[in-house]
């Protein structure tokens, strides 16, 4: 086996949303990464949204330092209509990878639940709870949580009746509500929709 310069961890967000893309968080670190200045990162649904977003500020700051590299990528409603959210997350998966120009042969890719890397990444290990479990894979969570969240954010400016700010397009009392009463907007998961009976809304 070839020297493992780096660890890359890959987690995803926003798989069970009625609305919105789902995004794929990569995070790339040297092999013999220094976790002291770490303590404390887990996974991102166990961390509040304040300190989700300070663990994201210590990845930015330490990316410009040159410590890691992470990406997010994003696919969108329409893809996940169209090819369903395994080929989405699939896809986000492949692009995040090129995002950070992972050398495959010099790369462990360390993966949360079910997750799987392109065959070409011959080093990969998938992980149930490795969100948890791996702190390069908690990383990975935050940046993907994170970016997600602050996508929805901005997208509520463009259709403020639904509250994405809020819910972030997961299936609240509060976000069925306002599709019952203003119908499905251009970011709504249709096939979501459908398979719970909502098509009516479409």
């Amino acid at each position: 086996m070839p020297r493992i310069k780096y660890i890359i961890g890959i987690d995803e967000a926003g798989r069970g949303p009625l609305a919105g893309a789902v995004s794929v968080g990569v995070v790339r670190i040297p092999a013999k990464f220094e976790w002291s200045d770490w303590k404390g990162v887990r996974d991102s649904k166990k961390l509040t949204p304040h300190t989700r977003e300070k663990w994201f500020e210590r990845m930015v700051e330490a990316e410009q330092g040159g410590t890691l590299s992470y990406a997010v990528a994003f696919s969108s409603s329409t893809r996940i209509d169209r090819f369903g959210i395994s080929s989405a997350v699939r896809d986000a998966i492949r692009r995040g990878l090129l995002k950070i120009n992972a050398d495959p042969l010099e790369s462990l890719v360390l993966l949360d639940g079910l997750l799987k890397a392109p065959r070409h990444y011959p080093f990969q290990k998938t992980i149930i709870r490795g969100d948890d479990l791996e702190p390069v894979i908690s990383l990975a969570s935050i940046a993907a949580k994170v970016m997600r969240d602050r996508q929805m954010v901005r997208l509520s400016q463009k259709y403020p009746q639904y509250g994405f700010e809020r819910h972030k397009g997961y299936p609240t009392k509060e976000h069925y509500a306002r599709i019952r009463k203003e119908g499905l907007c251009d970011i709504h998961r249709r096939s979501f929709l459908s398979s719970l009976g909502l098509s009516v809304f479409s």
